[in-house]
């Protein structure tokens, strides 16, 4: 009978509010339930103190809280942790805390496997099973902000899409789950201390504009040359440079916010005075800046690491246009946390 019931978590509050009316109790126990759901973040009926026993009682017998379970974690030696989340249906996903000494922010997964096809990222190696609902996503906030009190004796400060699976492809409970997440009813978050990032996918990134999202734009772009691109991104053949361009023109026409690029340099790949040239190009697009940051092998010897040479003509390229450019070292690679590791392969 357990699998009858419904996932309380998937009513809205004015559906939870009308269920109670038809159970012949007030509305207001609706609220109250949604408060335990999504501001104390309970897990349990039984935690929901303010409710009577009896109603504690019908709603374990109407409705399951399905809900993630952090089934292993790993500490790396730089303090990043990695969570190997088990979903109610037996599926796992991975989630990172990563801490600096001022913040700590939560790196999420929005599929199970993913959509795309990046031949640089181990993630993209595993079949797409499914979506991630957005309280499953929620729940990995919740997760990581209890481990960032814990071990940082901080709250959790910010969160990026940039786990496994590609946002853009699980549209709805991706909003969703950030309406939970920066909602005064939910976690309360700013949304200026969230990022997206995306590989691509230019319909979805107007479809953001039009929606007027508060949160950020990063997009993992890793070559300006189309031919190039669709060698290490082979879904770009879809969704060509020009259309991503077009969709970022608009992006910023609607919104007025800048975007981040993720770069990384690769030996032999993309590292030549051409792949300079075009990065500059397509930065002067818009107001962005670029994030270039380090490979993280994933076992096969097909991509390596750019030398230091190339990485310094690519900063040095960029600065001289004035457009803002940060180098970012990898955290957590001895665990595989770090960005195109997480290939849910957990070291005892």
């Amino acid at each position: 009978m357990e699998n009858l019931k419904k996932d309380i978590r998937a009513l809205s509050k004015q559906e939870l509010q009308e269920f109670f009316v038809s159970q012949g109790d007030k509305s207001f126990r609706g609220s109250q339930v949604y408060n335990w759901l999504w501001n104390k973040a309970t897990h349990n009926f039984g935690n929901m103190t303010n409710l009577s026993k009896e109603t504690r009682q019908m709603l374990e017998d109407n409705f399951v809280i399905n809900h993630i379970e952090v089934d292993q974690m790993q500490r790396s030696k730089d303090g990043t942790i990695k969570n190997a989340v088990k979903l109610h249906d037996g599926f796992t996903v991975e989630s990172v805390l990563i801490p600096t000494l001022s913040r700590t922010t939560a790196c999420v997964s929005s599929q199970v496997g993913c959509s795309l096809d990046c031949k640089f990222c181990a993630t993209a190696k595993l079949k797409r099973m499914r979506n991630l609902n957005a309280d499953e996503i929620f729940d990995q906030v919740v997760a990581i902000d209890k481990e960032s009190r814990l071990y940082n004796g901080i709250p959790l400060s910010n969160i990026v899409f940039m786990g496994m699976g590609e946002p853009l492809m699980n549209y709805n409970n991706v909003l969703k789950s950030v309406e939970k997440i920066t909602s005064p009813e939910g976690l309360g978050m700013s949304p200026k201390r969230i990022t997206l990032s995306t590989s691509g996918v230019p319909k979805m990134i107007k479809k953001l504009a039009d929606d007027d999202v508060k949160f950020h734009l990063a997009v993992s772009l890793h070559s300006a040359i189309d031919e190039v691109r669709t060698q290490i991104m082979p879904f770009n053949a879809k969704f060509p440079l020009v259309d991503l361009k077009e969709s970022l023109i608009y992006w910023y026409e609607k919104t007025g916010k800048s975007v981040t690029y993720e770069y990384i340099v690769w030996k032999g790949i993309n590292d030549t005075q051409e792949d300079i040239s075009a990065l500059v190009k397509f930065c002067q697009l818009i107001p962005c800046k670029v994030n270039i940051i380090e490979y993280n092998p994933i076992d096969d010897g097909q991509f390596q690491q750019g030398s230091d040479d190339a990485v310094a003509k690519h900063v040095n390229a960029l600065e001289a246009n004035h457009i803002t450019v940060t180098l970012r070292h990898s955290r957590g690679k001895d665990i595989d946390a770090a960005c195109g590791q997480l290939a849910n392969k957990i070291k005892a």
